[in-house]
């Protein structure tokens, strides 16, 4: 039985990681063929009305990094009479409104809108809701209050959604901008890279599928209004929107030449707070569609869910059952049959993960360097295996508030000061 349990483990563990290999290939090659429709999108983009475009930014309490965020917005490119920008102050008790108010006096196209009534107070999908009840663009973009999106990046978004009437929605790339400040954020660097150009662009690529994020993407007005808004209960409204989106029969593209820049933990305790919802978010959309995954109407969503089942549930069971049991069988006997088999396969395994890795981080700029090779290793070793605990906690946490029938709490990442301009390397 032990070897079974042992085998069906390596199984899952192996499966997911030949998968991230296929998709760290499709990514590949969808960076490698992406440009190729930006002259003809922008040449469309000249013999038309530009549509109108709202951008918003949820705040909760934003001083440290909100001046930057709008430094960032009031140099995009795009006609200042087709753009607003709203800053979305949402029970906001430090000088984040002073400081919005500041910009919406020397630029026309910035306002503030404050949270009221059943809106405040409730989290970033509440705060969006309450923006989209006080605007009338065409198109909705996103940004988180830590984002500084480079000039074009909202051109781009709108430009795809113009340009590819199937999609619903246009997502764009973001990098890490204190990705040198301490060893987490290198570790999140590497990362994000990898999520931009496996789970987004390797997803595209080989099944046109892509997931909203929660900051960089636009969206068409229209499917907003016809789903509703955003949901309030979910931690990843993201993810939950993606689905809700697909079952509309859009598409949602992924768009890298959209890029904007956004800070990430610097300390550990921060991580594992914003993690944690992240994980919390992932495992209430999985649970919310699987038991209606056979009614939804595009089927090709159905592989989306599973692959977040396998993510969030049967990936890190099968991690844990194998060290469960190696751990076990150096203290106890199990009578393994495996043998030096096992040690092959994990050799394979990690050799497997740093090629997945390599190939992600040689899309990028400056990237594929041998320090950040020794940041890889390292990672797996200590970074990978905290997200085995989180997981296991955060599933803890979300059984816990289903059988309790808590209501979600949302949890703000806290910031970091950050230079002038930002550390773009």
């Amino acid at each position: 039985m032990v070897n079974l349990l042992f085998y069906i483990s390596l199984s899952i563990i192996w499966i997911m990681l030949l998968y991230h290999m296929f998709l760290a290939q499709g990514g590949y090659l969808h960076f490698k063929r992406y440009e190729r429709v930006i002259p003809s999108w922008e040449k469309k983009m000249r013999n038309i009305e530009i549509p109108t475009v709202s951008v918003f930014i949820p705040a909760h309490n934003e001083e440290v990094v909100i001046k930057q965020t709008l430094t960032a917005m009031s140099r995009l490119y795009y006609p200042k009479d087709k753009i607003e920008v709203i800053l979305i102050c949402d029970n906001c008790s430090d000088r984040t409104k002073e400081i919005g108010d500041q910009f919406a006096e020397q630029f026309p196209f910035i306002r503030v809108l404050e949270t009221e009534g059943e809106w405040k107070g409730k989290g970033k999908s509440s705060a969006l809701n309450y923006a989209l009840q006080n605007s009338n663009a065409e198109i909705i973009a996103v940004y988180d209050a830590d984002n500084t999106p480079e000039r074009r990046a909202v051109w781009n978004l709108v430009m795809g959604l113009v340009n590819d009437q199937k999609a619903g929605a246009m997502v764009g790339k973001f990098r890490v901008i204190n990705a040198n400040h301490t060893w987490l954020t290198k570790f999140i660097n590497i990362e994000t890279i990898c999520f931009q150009w496996m789970a987004q662009a390797g997803r595209f690529h080989w099944f046109n599928i892509t997931t909203i994020p929660g900051t960089n993407f636009a969206i068409r007005r229209e499917i907003m209004e016809q789903l509703g808004g955003w949901d309030t209960s979910a931690l990843a409204e993201d993810t939950e929107l993606t689905i809700r989106v697909y079952n509309l029969g859009y598409t949602i593209r992924f768009f890298p030449a959209a890029i904007t820049w956004e800070q990430e933990p610097e300390t550990l305790k921060v991580w594992w707070r914003q993690r944690t919802r992240w994980a919390r978010g992932n495992q209430y959309v999985v649970l919310k569609f699987l038991g209606k995954m056979f009614s939804l109407k595009q089927k090709k969503i159905m592989f989306d869910i599973f692959y977040f089942f396998f993510t969030y549930f049967l990936f890190f069971f099968g991690v844990i059952l194998s060290n469960v049991i190696f751990v076990c069988n150096l203290v106890v006997d199990l009578d393994l049959h495996i043998g030096n088999v096992a040690l092959v396969l994990w050799g394979m395994a990690f050799l497997l993960f740093l090629t997945e890795i390599m190939i992600s981080l040689s899309i990028e700029k400056n990237q594929l360097t041998m320090k950040n090779m020794f940041y890889v290793i390292l990672m797996y070793f200590t970074y990978s295996q905290m997200w085995i605990a989180l997981v296991i906690y955060a599933l803890v946490l979300e059984t816990k508030r289903v059988l309790k029938k808590e209501e979600q709490v949302w949890y703000k990442t806290e910031r970091f000061k950050v230079g002038e301009g930002g550390n773009k390397s």
